[in-house]
């Protein structure tokens, strides 16, 4: 059995930092996986799918089952992991659960202002502008998690409330309760 940290909430709302300091905090490894990972590595087709060659829309249900089968995969191998992920499709809460069954689950909800939310997204540049309110007004509906942060805190503090939820005996993760 594996342990993951699993990191839910909207874009920019400081995901990818709060796993590098959850990862650079904890007393055993962890593996920071995401889809950014997997894009930036280049493992898409970017470029074809900007020209119009290929429809992202036709390819993004099969690369995200495999993105989330691969996340039991290294789970499954052992892999201590820290997944961050935008749950913002039908079903994928259940598939996930279904995968990560076996494995010890601490299922983390980041909030931000909308405000706050913006900002970062227009200073990192890299998302379409509106991507973080979209994500604001529907990520977390209908999910309960273990533990609930404030980004707007220091990344460092955060980690530490993270792994403090992480040490701490607790009982099956929100995660799998599927009654919402």
């Amino acid at each position: 059995m594996a342990s993951v940290i699993f990191l839910h909430g909207p874009s920019s709302s400081g995901k990818s930092t709060l796993a590098r300091a959850i990862r650079d905090r904890a007393e055993v490894p962890f593996w920071h996986y995401s889809i950014d990972h997997l894009r930036d590595s280049g493992v898409l087709p970017s470029e074809r799918i900007a020209r119009g060659d290929f429809a992202w829309r036709e390819m993004r249900a099969s690369f995200f089952e495999g993105f989330h089968r691969s996340i039991g995969s290294f789970a499954g191998a052992g892999n201590n992991l820290i997944v961050e992920h935008i749950l913002d499709t039908p079903g994928w809460v259940a598939d996930l659960a279904e995968i990560l069954a076996p494995h010890d689950v601490l299922f983390v909800g980041l909030h931000l202002s909308l405000e706050e939310l913006n900002r970062r997204e227009i200073a990192r540049g890299d998302r379409p502008v509106g991507m973080a309110a979209a994500d604001y007004e529907s990520v977390h509906r209908g999910l309960k998690y273990d533990l609930e942060i404030d980004t707007s805190l220091e990344p460092v503090e955060n980690a530490e409330r993270v792994l403090a939820a992480w040490r701490a005996p607790r009982s099956r993760s929100e995660l799998f309760d599927l009654s919402a």
